[in-house]
């Protein structure tokens, strides 16, 4: 349904070139090596409104017709799109931060390191840019209020990035432009940790069966309604 407030992105040029770097954005999270398939997802904030990408769609398939946007309260008010199953993770951020744009992704060495640590070290000056050495949020169902919750906690203090145990990592910024190169600064942090250190005999955290049945059985309903 379309929002008679804010009409469809073709009439509304804000709306439009919002989507257009939104969809770009998320197209590069793949072509970067950042996700796979639809695994991650990015939100860009206009005014009362949060476009984001839909559930289960590839990136490559969505075109200025498929524009997707909530309100604060997570109401679809343009699209026909089921959004990301991350919206709560989205609305938290933007209820509870200035941010303009979020970007989540499971890139490969970021939700490495969220398996070894609490706390990312200072391995690089680049930490500064995210505030601070970037803490890992504790493991909770994808989607799920715990979430959220546990993102925000990580990332109190200023922090515009943070790691999700056993999922990927958070970051958001003013913009599309500066959230993607935050995670991107943070994926190459978490890199080069790992190649400093090597095993280090640490033993990465494993999903107990009960969390590995409740995540696989949330899976099963995943991506659009037939």
């Amino acid at each position: 349904m379309a929002s008679s407030a804010h009409g469809a992105p073709h009439e509304d040029p804000a709306l439009r070139d919002a989507w257009g770097a939104l969809v770009e954005t998320a197209r590069r999270t793949v072509a970067d090596g950042l996700v796979v398939g639809t695994s991650g997802n990015v939100s860009v904030r206009v005014g009362d409104l949060v476009l984001v990408t839909p559930t289960g769609v590839p990136y490559d398939r969505l075109t200025p017709a498929d524009a997707l946007a909530v309100d604060l309260d997570g109401r679809r008010v343009l699209g026909s799109l089921a959004p990301t199953s991350e919206l709560p993770l989205h609305l938290a951020l933007y209820r509870a931060t200035g941010a303009g744009a979020v970007v989540h992704t499971h890139a490969v060495h970021a939700t490495a390191v969220s398996t070894l640590v609490d706390e990312l070290p200072p391995i690089h000056y680049m930490t500064a840019a995210l505030g601070g050495p970037v803490r890992v949020a504790p493991y909770a169902l994808y989607g799920t209020p715990q979430l959220a919750d546990g993102m925000l906690t990580a990332l109190a203090g200023g922090r515009t990035g943070c790691l999700l145990r056993n999922h990927g990592a958070v970051t958001y910024g003013a913009t599309l432009e500066q959230a993607y190169d935050r995670t991107a600064q943070l994926e190459w942090m978490c890199r080069v940790w790992l190649a400093a250190t090597g095993p280090g005999g640490r033993t990465p955290t494993l999903l107990t069966p009960a969390e590995l049945s409740e995540a696989a059985a949330k899976l099963h309903g995943y991506g659009q309604p037939h």
